[in-house]
């Protein structure tokens, strides 16, 4: 053998181990990949099982969402019980407790002296009315009056009085423009110490600044009850003497009214309420109530009273 010869068979062998080490190294890689396939496989495997269960677990917290809130729109307790919104659950359970509070032990022992399904004669409830007196102080007697329509109004005087002295204010922009300026002002403030308000008709127009704040309460000055009058002392005597105006609320058919004082005789009330019947009249009036500051209500036939 020659020198050639042995350098040929080394290069030989040389090529022979890479392509062996190259074969193993592709097996390997093979293998590799085969077995990184296989975890792909099952990791991929786990994952959908995974994902299908929580699927369904999502689906059924939907389901139950939507039977809870079923639930919460068939019944006001369990939407409270469910609310996401403290504060909202909080008042509807101040406003449940206190609706279903129990009134007090005065209140209810003269309550059942009234049978909330009968309507009295004006003569029986007024004999019950004194039966029904709860406080110490002397309680203010008030009609309650379901009208058939808004917008009724009117105004009348009550032979005996309320039974209070009623606060009457006057405002003139000509002969005290500084007395109509302080008064405004404290109305915008919310301060309103009267309850008659009598103006000039020069005064009127500066008053519609705060018409906003009298008019739902009835003390806006109006022409058609006398309180705008370009002789608003003589107006005030009157009203300051039982004169009374009345107004249906201003969302609501009803109207409330004193009619005078428990300390009243029966002979008293029973005039100062038949006038101011007679003033809203009986065509426009669906039904009323007679109470006290304190009393339960007694339903009475206003028709009959008018008879």
């Amino acid at each position: 053998m020659t020198i050639g010869d042995e350098g040929a068979e080394e290069k030989q062998k040389k090529e022979l181990r890479k392509k062996r080490e190259s074969k193993k190294f592709e097996k390997k890689e093979e293998a590799s990949l085969k077995e990184a396939s296989t975890a792909a496989i099952t990791a991929g495997e786990k994952f959908s099982k995974k994902t299908t269960s929580q699927e369904t677990n999502n689906q059924q917290i939907s389901n139950e969402a939507n039977e809870e809130e079923k639930l919460s729109e068939a019944s006001p307790k369990a939407g409270e019980a469910k609310s996401a919104d403290g504060g909202k659950k909080q008042k509807k359970e101040k406003f449940l407790k206190k609706r279903a509070s129990p009134r007090s032990s005065k209140y209810t022992a003269v309550a059942g002296l009234v049978d909330k399904k009968k309507i009295y004669s004006l003569k029986e409830a007024l004999e019950i009315l004194p039966k029904l007196k709860t406080a110490k102080f002397d309680e203010t007697v008030e009609l309650h009056i379901n009208t058939t329509e808004p917008g009724i109004q009117g105004g009348f005087t009550l032979p005996h009085g309320t039974g209070k002295k009623t606060r009457v204010v006057i405002v003139s922009a000509t002969k005290d423009p500084k007395a109509l300026d302080d008064l405004i002002q404290q109305v915008e403030a919310g301060k309103i110490d009267f309850d008659i308000l009598i103006a000039t008709p020069d005064s009127m127009p500066r008053l519609a600044k705060v018409a906003r704040f009298l008019g739902p309460k009835g003390l806006m000055p109006n022409p058609k009850n006398g309180t705008v009058t370009t002789k608003p002392e003589d107006v005030a005597k009157k009203f300051e003497a039982g004169q009374i105006n009345f107004k249906t609320e201003a969302k609501s058919p009803i109207i409330h009214m004193t009619v005078g004082k428990m300390s009243f005789s029966g002979e008293q009330l029973s005039q100062n309420i038949t006038t101011a019947l007679s003033a809203i009249q009986s065509g426009k009036m669906r039904s009323v109530t007679l109470k006290s500051t304190m009393s339960p209500g007694i339903r009475v036939d206003f028709s009959a009273a008018l008879a």
